[in-house]
């Protein structure tokens, strides 16, 4: 083999295992969430398959060289199968009832460990193969085989987070990932068949079938109606009401109203926790506010501030600008404000904004860094799948949301009753405001639900009710998340 050949299929290889690294971790979140305990799992599983393979591949490069090319031809045949069926297997364990931390732990063992063994078992030989080229040289040819495999790294990483996930999305991701191995086979042949990456016909004909799999796997689907790399989106339909799911967590709802019902008055909230958070809005604002929403979500919140109070002003950031594509085509009363007064907008305060709801396609925190907007109040309500991202419940966070809002800050969370989640934010609320209350809803199977926490420098007046099923909260003492020791997810 060629130096440079063996140099390319490292740097084809090692991208593809980090295309696939990043590929397990999206994948995983309609299931499992996306946290730093879920992200620690699919790393640590990947890094031991790469590291086993390794093993094994040198094991298999001391081999006599028609079967060590034999056996890798092999390898990259299995990591073509495996990498491609991934999404199908997690789904297949889901489906058989692994939930939890233990049952994530065994789905991320099950779905990604196999293939990560086979990717990196190919380097060693590649690498012999490398070395072997260029007699007298091995110093440097050594070199450039860690360089390529850096490179490829690099390569993977790019490829995965800034084009193949946003645009193609995660199945057709690992389809992809199994395509770039079938297309290293056929340059890893006997010397004696000649210098071109040709193989024997019958020895090529066993690819046919897996190629034919492989592309069929892409040809189920995606594991969502929409997918971005921020966001795996579907929409349902019940009765009169539609729902926005995103990685398999209920972020929105809207009755479907009639024709002559659109543009009439405010229409009731569907979720009981965003009524919560509208009642204590509606109580503690005054005619005129001006209110952050942080995480837009189904947009139902400003839409309802907006609706019933005419001189409202609004600013929703919305991470993800998949997530205002969806609510502008599904959700029709969203859809409708967005249309009426909705504008584009960033962290600079207008003289004379040219509506009512500006939308900003950026990270809250980053939002809240940089912003010279003022408030009268603000709602965090922002997830990743059905967790809050660690750094938007810090010390630091909330020290930066009292500096630019002067009135009642309204947080969301999904956790178990008076769980770490809540008692860590609670703890941050209750060190910066003098009037901290909460209130918790009905719990899943999964023993969480929603608690809701109002703050503010004054006295907050009592509502009239609480939705069906919720009641106050007593919170117990904690340590405050701050930036340096902050909330790992759901374990």
């Amino acid at each position: 083999m060629k130096f440079w050949t063996a140099i390319i299929l490292i740097l084809v290889l090692s991208a593809l295992g980090l295309t696939y690294e990043i590929a397990a971790g999206r994948v995983l979140a309609p299931f499992f969430g996306t946290s730093l305990v879920t992200w620690t799992a699919v790393i640590a599983t990947v890094l031991a398959g790469f590291s086993l393979g390794n093993a094994l591949g040198g094991f298999m490069a001391e081999r006599e060289r028609p079967v060590a090319l034999r056996n890798v031809r092999a390898v990259l045949v299995g990591t073509a199968i495996l990498a491609a069926l991934s999404p199908t297997i997690l789904g297949l364990v889901y489906s058989l009832g692994a939930r939890g931390t233990t049952g994530m732990l065994l789905s991320v063992v099950i779905a990604f460990f196999p293939a990560s063994v086979l990717i990196s078992a190919p380097s060693p030989l590649l690498a012999r193969l490398a070395v072997e080229a260029r007699p007298g040289r091995e110093g440097s040819s050594l070199g450039l085989v860690l360089a390529a495999g850096s490179l490829g790294a690099i390569l993977g990483a790019v490829l995965a987070g800034f084009v193949a996930l946003p645009y193609a999305g995660s199945v057709a991701t690992f389809a992809a990932c199994g395509v770039a191995a079938l297309l290293c086979v056929p340059f890893l042949k006997d010397s004696g068949q000649g210098n071109g990456p040709k193989q024997d016909t019958a020895s090529m004909a066993p690819l046919v079938p897996v190629a034919a799999l492989v592309l069929a796997s892409a040809a189920l689907g995606p594991i969502c109606r929409y997918e971005s790399g921020l966001s795996c989106i579907d929409i349902t339909r019940t009765g009169r009401t539609i729902s926005l799911y995103s990685d398999r967590t209920h972020q929105a709802a809207e009755h479907i109203l009639r024709d002559d019902d659109m543009g009439n008055a405010p229409q009731e909230l569907v979720i009981p926790y965003t009524r919560w958070i509208w009642a204590r809005m509606n109580a503690d604002l005054g005619p005129a506010p001006s209110v952050l929403f942080v995480g837009g979500g189904g947009y139902t919140l400003p839409t309802r501030l907006l609706s019933s109070r005419p001189q409202a002003h609004a600013i929703a950031v919305e991470i993800d600008p998949l997530i205002t594509d969806v609510v502008r085509e599904h959700l029709p009363q969203a859809a409708q404000m967005i249309a009426a007064t909705g504008y584009e907008t960033s962290t600079k305060a207008e003289a004379a904004p040219p509506g009512r709801l500006g939308i900003v396609h950026a990270d809250g925190r980053v939002y809240l860094n940089e912003t010279t907007r003022r408030y009268d109040a603000a709602v965090m309500d922002a997830f990743s799948s059905e967790a809050v991202p660690a750094h938007l419940v810090t010390q630091e966070t909330f020290a930066r949301l009292r500096e630019i809002v002067d009135g009642p800050i309204y947080v969301n969370l999904i956790d178990t009753p008076d769980g770490p989640l809540v008692r860590g934010t609670y703890a941050i609320l209750d060190a910066l405001y003098p009037h901290v209350i909460a209130v918790q809803g009905p719990t899943g199977p999964n023993g969480r639900g929603n608690v809701m926490l109002a703050a503010a420098s004054n006295p907050l007046p009592e509502i009239d009710a609480l939705p069906r099923g919720y009641e106050m909260a007593q919170i117990s003492a904690a340590r405050a998340f701050t930036d340096d020791r902050g909330w790992v997810g759901i374990r």
